[in-house]
């Protein structure tokens, strides 16, 4: 970021803002291929991201989409500030974090 504000302190367009240089940053770590730099600024645009979306609308106990791994799908458990805490399903039930912009309804269709 150029400016150390927290995402949380930032405004929906200061976030868009943020995710468009977070995104322009990972594209040219992809074209000089440097790999995990690359995943590093995608990381940090999914959790900008989570800012953007209201924490109420992922229910506990519903089931969710996880984008960017298709076919695999991850129960609820609870929410901690911008991350949902669950299992992934058809996996050994180990509960771990996600954050909420990876979540997409099933109903949505893919």
């Amino acid at each position: 970021m150029e400016n150390d504000k927290k995402y949380s302190a930032m405004t929906e367009h200061e976030l868009r803002a943020e995710i468009g240089r977070i995104m322009e940053k990972a594209r040219k770590a992809e074209q000089m291929g440097m790999v995990s730099e690359y995943a590093v600024y995608q990381r940090k645009a999914v959790m900008a991201q989570s800012f953007l979306i209201d924490p109420q609308t992922i229910q506990k106990d519903e089931i969710y989409r996880i984008d960017g791994d298709d076919g695999v799908f991850f129960r609820v458990d609870y929410l901690k500030g911008r991350f949902a805490w669950g299992y992934r399903l058809g996996g050994d039930l180990a509960i771990e974090a996600l954050p909420i912009a990876m979540l997409k309804a099933v109903k949505e269709g893919k």
